[in-house]
């Protein structure tokens, strides 16, 4: 891979100064990013990356152990991602109280248990351990067909809490606006991406620039309602 493929592929979610030319995720990533960043010092120890994929943000956490688990999904080929272990999507295979913090992010609207992998989670995590995870309120339908779920702030809360996490966080990132413009910008990447990874990038800086740059400065300037919005996180505590 080169150096430009290279940080094109990290700039998708470790948001840069110049993705908003080339990234037609732009909004949703980087409202994200910044989330996770300022969250992530909360987490310690051995860390569980639960739904890690290709483990984007794991250069933000500065913890002693990094697990990464996964499951085989059609949908979403690991041929090249770094999982350290898969499993059957029922049970995590790790006795119990094994770590000391967890990671979780856009991988519960892909959870067809969800009640089950709570449990799960609760299980591994030890006594006081901190989770941090976040969840999509405001998103096309993806990974097709393993898309099952979208969370309000008062569903997720209830779920989490009747699983015996204390929720200590709750942030609602990207403010209306940015969601709109936003979701303009997916529409038009979806409708005008080729095969060709240079007429693409050609593509976002002459489309997708504008609207990135619409919204983020709307977003900004007009009133947030709070109530439309990309993405929950939340940071929760295992009750001991």
């Amino acid at each position: 891979m080169g150096k430009f493929q290279q940080l094109y592929n990290e700039q998708q979610f470790i948001i840069r100064w110049w993705s908003i030319l080339v990234n037609p995720f732009f909004l949703i990533r980087r409202a994200l990013f910044l989330q996770i960043k300022a969250l992530a010092p909360q987490l310690n120890g051995h860390l569980l990356d639960f739904g890690c994929g290709a483990k984007p943000y794991q250069k933000l956490f500065h913890v002693a152990q990094y697990t990464g688990v996964d499951i085989e999904n059609p949908a979403h080929p690991h041929g090249q991602e770094p999982v350290d272990v898969f499993y059957d999507g029922k049970t995590l295979p790790f006795p119990d109280e094994t770590f000391d913090s967890f990671l979780s992010s856009e991988v519960f609207e892909h959870v067809f248990n969800p009640d089950e992998m709570l449990i799960e989670i609760h299980r591994v995590l030890k006594p006081g351990g901190k989770g941090l995870i976040s969840t999509p309120f405001v998103w096309n339908e993806h990974e097709i067909p393993y898309d099952f779920g979208r969370y309000t702030s008062f569903g997720w809360k209830h779920v989490l809490e009747k699983h015996g996490f204390e929720v200590l966080e709750l942030h609602k990132t990207t403010p209306f606006v940015m969601t709109i413009f936003q979701l303009i910008a997916l529409y038009f990447h979806q409708i005008l991406k080729s095969q060709n990874r240079w007429l693409n990038l050609l593509t976002n800086i002459l489309f997708i620039f504008p609207i990135n740059l619409t919204g983020l400065l709307l977003g900004k300037l007009l009133p947030d309602r709070g109530d439309f919005y990309h993405n929950l996180v939340v940071v929760v505590r295992k009750k001991p």
